[in-house]
């Protein structure tokens, strides 16, 4: 189930390769992949999903996200995949959770008010509580 954040911006756990299919009948130009690689033995590897999207004219690009939290390079990293197309793109990890924490941390990072941020995840279901201390400073911090 692909949850819409912005008007190009969607969010998805754990992809499949018929949802790649999807993503693409979908007009998503770039797909992020949130998630480490291993991290359960039901996951569809990265280089699947980066074969797959590929083969529909998709771009792909990995940022894996462990459980430790998130890094300066993962936000940076996050803030150039969103700015490298102006097309839809769909982030994927294990729930969609950390795409969207991940996503916030970036927009932040550019200077995106975190209130409108919060509200924006929460009409997808997601809660940017864990790392709203963290986007207030990055919204603070000199660009």
């Amino acid at each position: 189930m692909f949850r819409q954040l912005t008007d190009r911006l969607w969010v998805s756990p754990q992809l499949s390769l018929a949802e790649v299919e999807r993503a693409a009948a979908q007009g998503i130009a770039l797909v992020i992949n949130n998630r480490p690689e291993g991290e359960s033995d039901d996951q569809t590897p990265g280089e699947a999903i980066a074969t797959a999207a590929a083969a529909h004219g998709i771009a792909y690009v990995a940022i894996p996200v462990g459980h430790a939290g998130f890094s300066q390079a993962q936000v940076a990293a996050m803030r150039a995949a969103l700015a490298s197309t102006p097309g839809h793109v769909l982030a994927y990890c294990r729930s969609g959770t950390r795409s969207t924490l991940l996503w916030a941390l970036a927009e932040a990072s550019r200077g995106e008010d975190p209130q409108t941020l919060t509200l924006q995840a929460a009409g997808a279901g997601y809660d940017l509580s864990p790392v709203r201390a963290m986007m207030d400073m990055l919204t603070a911090a000199p660009r």
